[in-house]
């Protein structure tokens, strides 16, 4: 299922980009008691990743995080740091299974597709955008007289896109654990039975909003974070109709094969970075990330996992 699932998801064109720290120019000295003689600059790199349709954007928030571990890094001879970018997670697994990138962050869902796709291990916790969890909702406007999510039942409901923790796997999960029947259609217009509840990819959470407001769907699902920056005189309109449960709000995974050693030292740089000023400060830029921590990142995904069979088995 997860082969044909990634099939799904993959898109036409692969978005990479290569930014480096620039290393120092080579250049010559004799040696004498005043002139020591240069230390040989490593030429090592760290290659961090994510998939985005925006790499400029996403390499912009990046770099410092690259640059960072590579400076921290030299024992192990990395000198440089670069980022890469795919427009899909089948890419980021290729790259990860075959040694092309190092790190890969992403909230549990993708994180848990591109795993089982290139083994890819779990290390830590992301607490993105300060948060160290979050969840999803399901809402509505409160003048479509839907009070419960059995209400949803020949309705149509709008998620974010398919690899999205928050804006479809949790919440079409929470559907099928409410006895209801998600079907997806390929457009509005298509036929819907009584029997089911269907739901269509808005490819953005301000789309669902905006989509839920106009009323093109009778419910939407985006996460709370989202949901409460909704200006208070809209938000006041509308209903929440369930919740999902909470999850990390991103992982971290290190390739398979990277040597142990190595793997420690990124864990313990990642782990400290927030107790210096020059650490909190590239943390800021990624993404406002607010810190990293030891977490049971294998449980997070295997309760994805488990979330994703209900969901495929029922």
């Amino acid at each position: 299922m997860l082969p044909k699932l990634f099939a799904k998801l993959s898109l036409v064109g692969i978005f990479t980009t290569l930014i480096s720290c620039a290393s120092p120019p080579n250049s010559t000295s004799i040696s004498t008691p005043e002139t020591p003689e240069e230390t040989p600059t490593a030429t090592g790199v760290i290659v961090i990743s994510d998939v985005s349709n925006n790499p400029a954007k996403k390499i912009n928030r990046y770099q410092p995080m690259a640059d960072y571990l590579a400076a921290n890094l030299t024992e192990f001879e990395i000198g440089i740091g670069e980022v890469k970018v795919a427009s899909d997670l089948p890419t980021i697994a290729n790259w990860l299974k075959d040694g092309e990138v190092d790190l890969y962050f992403d909230s549990p869902y993708p994180a848990m597709l591109v795993s089982e796709q290139s083994a890819a291990e779990p290390i830590l916790r992301r607490w993105k955008g300060g948060k160290a969890d979050y969840y999803g909702i399901i809402f509505t406007m409160r003048d479509r007289n839907l009070d419960t999510l059995a209400d949803l039942q020949g309705k149509t409901i709008a998620f974010d896109e398919a690899s999205s923790t928050s804006g479809y796997m949790l919440p079409v999960a929470l559907l099928v654990q409410n006895g209801l029947n998600p079907v997806e259609k390929n457009a509005l217009s298509d036929n819907l039975s009584n029997n089911e509840v269907g739901y269509v990819f808005s490819d953005d959470d301000e789309n669902t909003i905006q989509w839920v407001i106009s009323g093109k769907v009778e419910a939407g699902a985006v996460d709370i974070g989202t949901f409460m920056e909704i200006p208070a005189e809209s938000r006041e309109q509308m209903a929440i109709l369930g919740e999902t449960d909470k999850v990390a709000r991103h992982i971290v995974l290190v390739r398979p094969g990277m040597d142990p050693q190595m793997q420690q030292a990124i864990q313990r740089i990642l782990i400290e970075m927030d107790r210096t000023p020059e650490g909190k400060a590239v943390l800021e830029k990624f993404e406002e990330t607010a810190k990293f921590d030891d977490f049971p990142t294998d449980a997070s995904l295997s309760k994805m996992r488990t979330l994703y069979e209900q969901v495929k088995n029922r």
